[in-house]
C-alpha cells in the first residue's frame, strides 16, 4: 500500500470539514424545485469558462454531417485522440494525449458517467448518441481508475417529456453498405417518456471477402416522480458479426508491396461474434434549488467468440522472411466473456461557507469486473526445420488461395478468470475566492482487489491496494472573453491480467499537469482553447510483440505537448471546427523482456501516437428556393507514428479530405450524402507490428434520406 503524503491527508481532512458544513445546510431547509433534465455524474454545475481542464465536445450534428456511425471514427475529429491496435477491427482502441492503457483490452470509456466501455461487445455504434465528450487533463480525483490523458464520456439520447416525434433514416454506400436507423420519442404528458432507438448496418469492405453485420436496440425511458424526482432507465442490446482482420504486412519493413485490399486470414473461419447487453438505472432527486442527489446502477455483459487465422509474429516461425511471399499463420479460437457491474451515488451543492461560495461534489462508487478468457492456438512449425507449406499454414501474400489446406485445430493456450473489485470515495470543492478567481480542490480514495485464477493449472494469485489521488485546479477570469486555468492531479489504475509467464501486474500510477487559456471571439460566436500538458506514468503496460494477447510492463512513460481547439461561427455564416495536437509520448525507462530480449529504451516513442495531428472542417447553410442546403468540407492529417514496440518501424503520415452535404427538401424530408478520402490516398491507420498493419479505406461515399415527424 502506498502511503499518502501529509499534504494529501490535510487536503482530504479539509474537504471532509467542508462537506460536513454543506450537509448541515441541506438539513436546515429544503425548498421545492422541478427537475428539468438529467445531469451528468462527476461533472457538477459549471460553465466551460469555470472549468480548470480542457473539454472537447463532438455534437450529434457533427456526427450526422460526416455520416459517422462508429466511436473510433468520431474520435478522429479530435486531434488529441490517436487510434491504437483495434484487435482486428473488433473493438475501439485509442490514446488520449498519448496514453492508451492496456493495449490487450478495449479502451475504457464512460456512458452517461458509468464505466461502460469495458468488455468485449465490439466497436461502439453512435446510434442513440447525443454527444461525445472528451474530458482531458487531471480527472482522477473524480473518475478514478482512468488514464491521465483524458476520459471519453458518451452521452446518450434520453427520453423527453411532453413531446412525441422522431426520425427514420436509410442510406446506401460504397462496398454495398446499407444502414437503417430509427429514433422515436413517445411521451405521456410530463410524467413519462420513452425514446426508442435502433439500427441495422450491413456492409462489405474494400478488404476482399470481408463483410460485417451489426444491429442494436438502445431505448431510454424516463419517469417523473413528483416535481423534484426523475428516474431514467437505459437499455443496450447490440449484436455484431465480423471476420478477424489483422490487415497487411510490411515486407522487410516496407509498406505498399501487398495490395491494401488483400485479406490474409481464412474466410472459412467465419465471423467473430461480439454481443453486448447493458442496463443503466439512475435516480435524480433535487433536494433544493442548490442541492441535488444522483444515484445509479449499471450492469453490462459482453461476449466475443470465434475463430481467426493470423500472421505468426515470431521470426523463428515466419517463412515470409525466407522467400518474401509465404506468410506463416497461426489459427486461434477465442471465447471472451465479461460482466461489469457499477454502483454510484453523488451529492452536489452550491452554498456559502466562511464567507466564500462553494460548489461541492461528494460521492462514492463501486466497480466489479469479471474477465473470463479461453484462448486456443495453433502455431506454425519452426522455419529451421524447413516445414511444408501446410505445416506452416502459409498463404501467398501476392496471390492468396483460401482453403488451400484443412483448417488446423488450435490447442490450449490461456484459460483464466480475473475478478477485479474497486471501491472509491471522492470529494471536490470549487471555491470562488473572488469574482474572477476560483480554486478547485479534490481528492479520491480508491481501494481495489484483483483475484486471478489460471484455470488450466489451478494456480490462483491475488493483489490488493489502496491509494489517495489529489487534484488541484485554478481558474482566473481575466475578462468576459478570456480565462486562464491550470490543474495538477495524481491518478491510479489497477492493471488486470498477467504476463506470458503468468505474473500479474502491479497497479499503474500517474501524475499530470495542464495549463491553458480559453477565449471567445466575434462577440462569442467563436470559442477556443489553448493548452499545454505534461504527464508521467509508472507500471505502464505495452502489448508484448512476441506474445500477442499478452502484455509486458515497460516501467515508466511520459507524454507532453500542446493542443489547440477552435469551434463556432465565422463571418458569413460559416461554421468552423479546428483541432490540432502536438504530442511527445515516450518510454521513460529501459526495459528488457527476459523471454525474448526485446529492448525498450528510454526515449522510445509509444506506439501509434503521432507527434502532429490535425482535424478541421467548415460548413455553411444556403437557401435554395424554398429549401435549405448545407455543404461542408473537412480535412484530417495524422503524422508519422511508431508501428511496432521496441523497433524503428513507422507508419507514414497521411492527409484525408472529406466532403459532406444535405438538402432539406421539406421540413420533414432531408437527403444527405458524404465522400470520404476524396483523393483516394493510400494510408495506414494503426498497427501492432510489421505483420499486422491496418490499411485505411479508399475513397468511398454514401447517400441517404432522413424523415422527421
Amino acid at each position: 500500500m502506498n502511503s499518502p503524503s501529509k499534504s494529501t491527508l490535510l487536503l482530504a481532512a479539509g474537504l471532509a470539514c467542508i462537506s460536513s458544513a454543506a450537509l448541515a445546510e441541506v438539513a436546515e431547509g429544503v425548498s421545492e424545485v422541478v427537475v428539468t433534465g438529467q445531469r451528468q455524474a462527476y461533472r457538477g454545475q459549471f460553465t466551460l469558462q469555470e472549468t480548470p481542464q480542457s473539454l472537447a465536445v463532438i455534437s450529434q450534428r457533427t456526427l450526422q454531417d460526416n455520416n459517422i456511425t462508429g466511436l473510433t471514427e468520431a474520435l478522429d475529429l479530435n486531434a488529441g485522440v490517436a487510434r491504437q491496435n483495434n484487435f482486428g477491427g473488433l473493438w475501439d482502441a485509442y490514446a488520449v494525449r498519448g496514453f492508451a492503457g492496456d493495449e490487450n483490452l478495449p479502451s475504457g470509456y464512460l456512458v452517461n458517467g458509468f464505466n461502460g466501455g469495458r468488455g468485449f461487445g465490439g466497436p461502439r455504434d453512435v446510434a442513440g448518441v447525443e454527444r461525445i465528450e472528451i474530458l482531458k487533463g487531471p480527472n482522477a480525483a473524480l473518475f478514478g481508475r482512468g488514464e491521465p490523458g483524458g476520459t471519453v464520456n458518451i452521452v446518450t439520447r434520453k427520453a423527453r417529456f411532453g413531446e412525441t416525434g422522431g426520425s427514420l433514416s436509410a442510406s446506401l454506400g460504397g462496398f454495398s453498405a446499407r444502414r437503417a436507423e430509427a429514433d422515436v420519442n413517445i411521451a405521456a404528458g410530463e410524467v413519462f417518456g420513452a425514446r426508442l432507438v435502433g439500427f441495422y448496418d450491413e456492409a462489405e469492405s474494400f478488404r476482399r471477402t470481408v463483410s460485417t453485420e451489426r444491429y442494436g436496440f438502445l431505448p431510454s425511458f424516463g419517469f417523473r416522480l413528483g416535481e423534484d424526482t426523475m428516474v431514467t432507465y437505459d437499455l443496450e442490446v447490440t449484436r455484431q458479426k465480423a471476420p478477424f482482420d489483422r490487415g497487411v504486412p510490411a515486407i522487410g519493413g516496407v509498406l505498399g508491396k501487398v495490395d491494401r485490399r488483400t485479406f490474409l486470414g481464412e474466410p472459412g473461419d467465419g465471423p467473430i461474434e461480439a454481443d453486448a447487453t447493458g442496463q443503466q438505472l439512475e435516480v435524480q432527486h433535487d433536494l433544493s434549488s442548490t442541492w441535488s442527489l444522483l444515484v445509479g446502477a449499471g450492469f453490462r455483459t459482453t461476449n466475443l467468440t470465434g475463430f481467426s487465422t493470423e500472421a505468426e509474429l515470431a521470426a523463428s516461425r515466419q517463412k515470409l522472411s525466407v522467400d518474401g511471399r509465404s506468410l506463416s499463420r497461426q489459427r486461434r479460437f477465442r471465447d471472451y466473456e465479461a460482466d461489469h457491474a457499477v454502483l454510484r451515488g453523488e451529492l452536489s451543492g452550491d452554498f456559502q461557507a466562511f464567507g466564500l461560495r462553494h460548489r461541492l461534489l461528494a460521492g462514492a462508487d463501486f466497480d466489479r469486473f469479471e474477465n473470463s478468457q479461453l484462448f486456443l492456438r495453433f502455431r506454425p512449425a519452426a522455419v529451421s526445420g524447413n516445414p511444408s507449406d501446410q505445416a506452416a499454414n502459409v498463404i501467398d501474400v501476392f496471390a492468396p488461395v483460401y482453403g488451400r489446406f484443412p483448417l488446423p485445430t488450435p490447442g490450449p493456450l490461456t484459460n483464466r478468470l480475473d475478478v477485479q473489485e474497486a471501491a472509491g470515495l471522492y470529494l471536490q470543492d470549487q471555491i470562488a475566492l473572488t469574482e474572477s478567481l476560483q480554486v478547485r480542490l479534490g481528492v479520491r480514495y480508491d481501494d481495489f482487489s484483483l483475484e486471478s485464477l489460471n484455470r488450466a493449472t489451478g494456480v490462483s494469485q491475488s493483489r490488493s491496494e489502496s491509494r489517495l489521488s489529489p487534484q488541484v485546479g485554478l481558474v482566473w477570469t481575466a475578462a468576459p472573453s478570456l480565462s486562464f486555468f491550470a490543474a495538477y492531479g495524481e491518478g491510479f489504475r489497477a492493471n488486470i491480467g498477467a504476463t506470458a509467464r503468468g505474473e500479474i501486474f502491479d497497479p499503474e500510477t500517474s501524475r499530470s499537469f495542464e495549463a491553458g487559456a480559453r477565449f471567445t471571439l466575434l462577440d462569442g460566436d467563436l470559442t477556443g482553447t489553448l493548452a499545454v500538458f505534461s504527464m508521467r506514468k509508472s507500471q505502464v503496460l505495452a502489448a508484448d510483440p512476441a506474445n500477442p494477447g499478452f502484455s509486458l510492463p515497460i516501467g515508466k512513460a511520459g507524454s507532453q505537448g500542446l493542443e489547440f481547439d477552435l469551434n463556432g461561427r465565422l463571418p458569413g455564416g460559416v461554421e468552423a471546427l479546428l483541432s490540432y495536437a502536438y504530442v511527445e509520448a515516450e518510454a521513460r525507462s529501459d526495459v528488457l523482456d527476459p523471454n525474448f530480449s526485446l529492448q525498450i529504451r528510454k526515449g522510445d516513442r509509444l506506439i501509434n501516437v503521432p507527434r502532429h495531428s490535425l482535424n478541421g472542417q467548415v460548413a455553411r447553410d444556403f437557401t435554395l428556393g424554398e429549401t435549405e442546403v448545407r455543404l461542408g468540407v473537412g480535412v484530417q492529417h495524422v503524422g508519422e507514428r511508431l508501428g511496432e514496440t521496441a523497433t524503428k518501424f513507422e507508419l507514414p503520415a497521411y492527409t484525408l479530405v472529406r466532403l459532406f452535404g444535405a438538402w432539406r427538401a421539406t421540413d420533414q424530408v432531408e437527403v444527405f450524402g458524404e465522400v470520404q478520402n476524396l483523393f483516394d490516398e493510400t494510408h495506414y491507420t494503426n498497427s501492432f507490428s510489421t505483420l499486422w498493419v491496418q490499411p485505411g479505406a479508399p475513397r468511398t461515399g454514401s447517400v441517404g434520406v432522413r424523415l422527421r415527424f
